[in-house]
């Protein structure tokens, strides 16, 4: 597989683990397309680390979810939302 077609697979993962993730929690979150690809690439690679560390294998496509429903939640905490509210987005003052 070349570079570009390992790039585009990567980003279409991404993409769907990061939507998925975002649908986990309640709430619309107002990030963009790059954004939710982004997410879903750190919360795999994060699932991908902790699962090598501690079982010594990969981690499977529902850990890499659950990981970046956790990095969602910690933005929305970033933001000075909760669970339910996804909070202001940045340069927005409540």
């Amino acid at each position: 597989m070349s570079f570009i077609g390992y790039l585009i697979v990567l980003s279409l993962i991404g993409l769907i683990v990061g939507a998925l993730a975002r649908l986990a929690l309640p709430g619309r979150d107002p990030m963009s397309i790059w954004q939710t690809i982004a997410i879903g690439v750190g919360g795999s690679l994060l699932a991908g680390i902790v699962s090598a560390a501690l079982f010594n294998r990969g981690a499977g496509f529902l850990l890499s979810v659950i990981f970046a429903a956790g990095i969602v939640y910690l933005i929305r905490r970033s933001r000075g939302g909760g669970l339910t509210d996804p909070g202001a987005p940045p340069g927005l003052d409540r």
